[in-house]
């Protein structure tokens, strides 16, 4: 029989080349798909890796798309290696959104003559918010009444994005949308600059390297990050050195949605400008993906935020030009992510072949005789 056993000194060679590994492996299921479904491997791999990157204009769509997913998954990093189960990035990502776009319905157009992006800092301090009251629900539940996180993460998503649908169904519908689910487009007051004319790109995409640097620094140069990262990896280590295993949940909780409504904040007052039910495209949820291919390392996490990216505009791209279903882009994701984690197994364990030896009958024993009663008792 085959069994894993763990590696005496595994080789970091390999796991520093594991990512690769797994997306040469993607990379190769891929073209093999293409063949199944009737097209050029080489075409749509060109597709997938090659065209996202052609030209000043592919590039800024990499990194518009790359941002949300970066700053979601720095949040889910941080609640990770806490281990805090946050599933809910995508949520949370939502009632960013929806606060940032109340508070431009809720302050109006700005007066004329106001500066473009004057206003811009309050919705993105209105996402932060949002995302840090929806992720402190799930915390609210699991330290009072020991709820799962898991669970109470993922079906607040459905809620948020219910009660998106309400909003831009009914009180907040443009009257002059000729009846389409959406609101009014706010002015420029409260658009994000944009950062190369010509492009979406906008000054929101600057705050990706920025808490890229801040997260390493909280990580693994703060003691609060300390507490967080013993917590995770030993529990019990963490609550005899009398570290508070609430402090790190709602640390952790709160970090991770501020994190991800400022994602929908930028979203929102950068390249949308107006809310409809579709403002995101799963984000917080890609960003569980695009945690664990960084290895919950704020630098990883750049990379892999950047790859998927790639990913996601190539589907767009291979549905448009190549007919292929829109559903693709899953399929690599989850290859992606699986192959991965098939890897850092094998760098860690190896497998051996055993060989089962028959187990040989023995005699039953006898039972042993009945003690004799003591002397002076009755028979």
């Amino acid at each position: 029989m085959l069994r894993l056993e763990p590696r005496a000194r595994p080789a970091r060679a390999l796991a520093l080349a594991s990512p690769l590994i797994a997306l040469a492996l993607t990379a190769l299921i891929a073209a093999l798909l293409f063949l199944m479904l009737g097209k050029d491997p080489v075409r749509g791999l060109a597709v997938f890796f090659v065209e996202p990157l052609n030209g000043l204009r592919g590039v800024s769509e990499v990194l518009l798309k790359a941002t949300p997913l970066i700053l979601c998954a720095l949040g889910l990093a941080v609640c990770y290696r806490a281990n805090v189960w946050n599933i809910g990035a995508e949520g949370q990502f939502l009632l960013g959104v929806i606060a940032a776009g109340g508070l431009a319905l809720a302050l109006g157009p700005a007066p004329e003559g106001t500066p473009a992006g004057l206003r811009a800092p309050l919705l993105l301090l209105a996402g932060v918010a949002g995302g840090m009251a929806w992720a402190g629900l799930t915390a609210l539940l699991r330290d009072r009444f020991h709820a799962s996180e898991i669970l109470v993460s993922l079906m607040l998503v459905y809620v948020a994005q219910q009660l998106l649908n309400h909003l831009v169904f009914g009180p907040w519908k443009d009257p002059a949308g000729f009846n389409f689910p959406q609101t009014p487009s706010f002015d420029a007051a409260y658009a994000l600059p944009r950062l190369i004319p010509g492009t979406r790109l906008h000054v929101g995409f600057l705050l990706a390297p920025l808490l890229i640097g801040l997260a390493w620094l909280f990580l693994f140069r703060s003691w609060r990050g300390y507490q967080l990262q013993v917590g995770g990896l030993a529990p019990a280590a963490a609550r005899y050195a009398g570290f508070s295993s609430r402090g790190a949940l709602w640390t952790a909780l709160l970090l991770s949605g501020g994190l991800a409504g400022l994602a929908g904040a930028l979203e929102l007052a950068g390249p949308l400008r107006q809310l409809t039910p579709h403002v995101s495209t799963g984000y917080g949820f890609t960003a569980i993906i695009v945690c664990f291919v960084g290895r919950l390392h704020p630098l990883g996490i750049g990379l892999a935020g950047v790859l998927l990216s790639m990913l996601t505009i190539g589907g767009e791209l291979a549905q448009s030009r190549l007919g292929l279903p829109n559903a693709l882009t899953g399929v690599f994701q989850g290859l992606l992510l699986v192959l991965l984690l098939a890897c850092d197994t094998f760098v860690q364990q190896r497998l051996r072949w055993v060989r089962r030896t028959a187990s040989r009958p023995t005699a039953p024993s006898s039972p042993a005789p009945a003690a004799a009663p003591a002397s002076g008792e009755a028979a």
